[in-house]
């Protein structure tokens, strides 16, 4: 079976209530060769489509519980359902301003998308002057403080 099979049986599982919801890593190409975390989340849901005369797989996610301060039962459908995740709109232009390194000492690998005043402090997410780019060591003694 292929990994879209798996993750459709899976769900399938779920929905049917002989499973908890498969945790799935969710990554985000925002260049090539370069992709961005976004956080674990639950597979809810799949379905199949057409597309150009070939079937494909299509999979609902649900932010896992404890992840990014969501509250699990918010199911992100669309823009503005999480208002704490950083569009990719914001991550490329963040990305280009910051040349790909920490604002802190230039490192160029470990990096994180850190907001300059936290959203825990009413930073936005969608505000490209409040991100930043950190290494982890950084973004790690920063904190939720507000620099």
């Amino acid at each position: 079976m292929t990994q879209n099979g798996l993750f459709a049986e899976a769900a399938l599982k779920y929905k049917e209530g002989l499973s908890a919801p498969e945790k799935v890593r969710v990554y985000e190409k925002i260049r090539p060769g370069i992709w961005v975390y976004n956080g674990l989340f639950d597979l809810i849901d799949s379905w199949k489509e057409e597309s150009a005369r070939r079937k494909v797989f299509k999979f609902k996610l649900r932010i896992a519980a404890g992840e990014n301060h969501v509250d699990p039962g918010d199911i992100l459908e669309g823009p503005g359902e999480d208002d704490r995740l950083i569009p990719s709109w914001v991550k490329l232009e963040v990305w280009k301003r910051d040349r790909g390194r920490c604002a802190k000492c230039a490192m160029t690998s470990g990096l994180h998308f850190d907001h300059v005043i936290p959203y825990s402090k009413g930073g936005s997410s969608k505000d490209p002057k409040n991100i930043q780019i950190l290494c982890g060591r950084h973004n790690l003694s920063k904190r939720d403080n507000i620099e």
